[in-house]
């Protein structure tokens, strides 16, 4: 088992978090597989997707120490428990939420704390996020947001969400964000539903180049 330090580490060096919301669960691992397959190594299923927390504990016992394995879309500290003992690694969620703060640290897991505003970044900071969900980022201005706030507050540790693509990640890391979040526009819902793996490792191959580059 990792420790807070290694799961912390590796989510800043690695700099992706790949975000899966399915409608079903039945598919989540196979997901997973063909996100590994394109060089991602963290990744998020959703908890507003029924039966994820059964596939954060199958995806955990298939992947190993291959891929950091997390839960998201958490609103609440009895939430994040059931998928820390499920075997997430980390915890996302959209908002803010002190209470499921201070469970993960009771648990030692590292959490990824939503807010939007400056207010609401500080106070998941101060109250031990460590790191910030900037979410959803498509509406408060893109990259030149995350310069805005961390030109004043340059201690955060920013990860934006909701509109990251492939097209724009890069951009993000030039703003001063330290990791990106990206859902739909890495993961097609048209795409798994045909099966078409290649396609969601392509998209990723593509995703980690640009990381890399930046």
């Amino acid at each position: 088992m990792k420790s807070h330090y290694e799961i912390l580490n590796h989510l800043m060096t690695e700099k992706i978090v790949a975000i899966v919301r399915l409608d079903e669960a039945d598919q989540l691992v196979r997901v997973a597989e063909a996100l590994k397959a394109g060089g991602i190594t963290i990744i998020e299923f959703t908890c507003s997707t029924p039966g994820a927390l059964d596939m954060v504990r199958e995806a955990s016992a298939h992947f190993g120490n291959q891929v950091l394995m997390g839960a998201g879309t958490v609103l609440d500290p009895e939430t994040a428990r059931a998928a820390i003992l499920a075997g997430a690694q980390f915890i996302v969620n959209p908002t803010v939420n002190l209470d499921t703060i201070e469970l993960c640290k009771r648990y030692g897991k590292p959490i990824i704390s939503g807010a939007m505003t400056p207010t609401e970044i500080l106070n998941v900071w101060e109250a031990g996020a460590d790191l910030v969900k900037v979410f959803p980022i498509s509406a408060v201005g893109g990259p030149e947001y995350i310069k805005a706030v961390l030109a004043p507050l340059p201690q955060l540790r920013l990860v934006p969400t909701g509109g990251v693509t492939t097209e724009n990640s890069a951009a993000y890391l030039r703003a001063g964000a330290v990791a990106v979040a990206v859902g739909g526009g890495l993961v097609d819902k048209k795409a798994v539903a045909r099966g078409d793996w290649a396609a969601i490792t392509k998209e990723a191959e593509r995703l980690v180049a640009v990381i890399r580059s930046a």
